[in-house]
């Protein structure tokens, strides 16, 4: 990309964007395309991360190893769903994953966990998600007992008008009551401050434990390397 379709980009972007400076803008976009690698932008080309890419910058950056919670993260940034996230959408999905106000994390949140896209959380999608991210014991004789009732506790908590589901409200006063609610279902965010493999809550060592040699990025780990140079990032 020239320096004036550059530049173009970052003031809109930056306009747009309220939880990043100019700079910041700027070093997002440059780390986009040092992603991507070196395309030719020819007209009717896609040029962005596809699943795979943008999968394995969630687990090698970040530590995300549940494969059906980063398929929903994906589709969460690929907001026109043409299957490739731009540098548009790359930037925009960033400014909510690491920057987003409560309100903005809640409802990401609860769009990646809504896995058929019905506005609801279903006590199937529940388990679906706490099965495939929750640490297997292997002395457990039967885990999926265990998990029906973990969901039975989890919806006890948060289903507030008691209708066997999840609604964005049931979910939304469930989070304001207890913010540690906001990924009930498995880390769908970068942690915000700390050195990921360490001072976790239970809830989210459980989570990721099963991948120990893989700690990924803070939040702050990662806005420090990438708004320094993007151009040295490396994928942990």
């Amino acid at each position: 990309m020239n320096r004036k379709k550059l530049q173009k980009l970052t003031d809109s972007l930056t306009k747009n964007c309220k939880h990043f400076s100019k700079f910041e803008v700027k070093c997002l976009i440059n780390l986009f395309y040092n992603l991507v690698g070196e395309v030719t932008e020819r007209q009717g080309v896609i040029i962005g991360l596809d699943r795979n890419a943008f999968r394995n910058i969630l687990h090698m950056t970040f530590g995300m190893t549940d494969d059906m919670i980063m398929d929903r993260v994906f589709r969460g940034f690929d907001k026109d769903n043409d299957g490739c996230i731009s540098v548009i959408e790359w930037v925009y999905g960033l400014s909510v994953f690491l920057r987003g106000t409560l309100e903005e994390k809640m409802k990401y949140c609860f769009e990646v966990f809504d896995l058929n896209g019905d506005s609801f959380i279903s006590k199937e999608e529940m388990f679906h998600m706490l099965k495939n991210s929750l640490l297997k014991q292997p002395s457990e004789e039967d885990p999926d007992e265990g998990i029906k009732d973990l969901v039975e506790i989890t919806l006890k908590k948060m289903d507030h008008d008691h209708d066997g589901k999840l609604s964005f409200a049931d979910y939304e006063q469930a989070v304001r009551e207890e913010t540690l609610l906001l990924e009930a279902f498995g880390p769908c965010l970068p942690d915000p401050k700390v050195t990921a493999c360490v001072h976790r809550t239970e809830t989210k060592a459980s989570y990721r434990s099963s991948s120990p040699g893989l700690p990924g990025l803070s939040q702050k780990e990662f806005e420090a390397q990438v708004f320094k140079d993007p151009n040295e990032f490396s994928e942990v």
